[in-house]
């Protein structure tokens, strides 16, 4: 995870008061969760509060989708309705990126999920997500990819077209502007 920054208590203030009023405005996403426990736990890191800000920065728009029962730990999702406007036209990974020889992206779905300390949606989060809404109806999101399919030259992305949810391949350096990628962070 990379070095964490601190945000102003402006900045603070700015982001709860942007997540409190998104947990309140969407509660079938976390019908069983109350705010004052989130906002404790969200309180007490100040590094998951700035990997919030970024997600929110880059218009991810996070709010919980759950809680993992064995840890504890609150999920927080991009919920933004298509993938974040400031995260797409990137390719998948690094060695994706580095591969291309012209016409390269600014940078990846992984370099970016990492810098803002978290990590790319797995397939069964992004379906999971879908439950709760529709959500790249225009777009796609790159997901994590298996290993195995990476070390071949793919990488999976998803949508949702037609009332159903997708789950593609392409080759990991493609790159599209309607395709960017969605972050998950444990709190």
């Amino acid at each position: 995870m990379p070095k964490a920054k601190d945000l102003t208590g402006k900045q603070r203030d700015g982001l709860m008061k942007t997540l409190t009023a998104r947990f309140e405005a969407h509660m079938d996403r976390h019908a069983s969760l109350e705010w004052t426990t989130v906002q404790a736990k969200l309180e007490s890191s100040s590094a998951k509060l700035w990997s919030l800000d970024e997600m929110e920065q880059s218009g991810g728009e996070p709010d919980v989708i759950g809680v993992d029962t064995a840890t504890g730990e609150f999920i927080f999702v991009d919920c933004s309705a298509q993938s974040p406007k400031g995260r797409r036209s990137v390719c998948y990974d690094r060695e994706a990126l580095d591969a291309r020889k012209e016409h390269k992206p600014k940078s990846s779905a992984v370099d970016g999920a990492t810098a803002m300390g978290a990590t790319l949606l797995a397939v069964t989060d992004y379906q999971r997500l879908q439950e709760l809404g529709q959500f790249d109806t225009t777009t796609s999101s790159w997901v994590q990819t298996p290993d195995k399919i990476r070390q071949l030259g793919g990488a999976l992305f998803c949508d949702r077209r037609y009332d159903t949810v997708f789950v593609y391949h392409n080759g990991a350096e493609s790159y599209y502007a309607a395709r960017g990628f969605r972050c998950a962070l444990r709190v």
